[in-house]
């Protein structure tokens, strides 16, 4: 096997954007990293559904197809 060809194995801090951190081993070049979700906030994990709209793209889906999942009225 070639020796001094595998990037540095460190120690990294990771902070969330709801505000939690903590420490894993990665091979990035930096020494911290900023995610949006992690398994606190997450809702698969937390148990707590959180709609993210970014653009109001939620909102223009509702306006072009919000009328195909009503039943018309009789």
């Amino acid at each position: 096997m070639k020796q001094n060809i595998h990037p540095s194995y460190k120690e990294v801090s990771v902070t969330c954007s709801c505000g939690n951190s903590f420490v894993t081993k990665s091979t990035l070049a930096k020494d911290a990293l900023h995610i949006e979700v992690c398994s606190v906030c997450h809702p698969f994990y937390s148990g707590k559904q959180r709609l993210v709209d970014s653009a109001g793209r939620v909102d223009k889906f509702r306006q072009k197809y919000g009328m195909f999942g009503q039943r018309a009225a009789k």
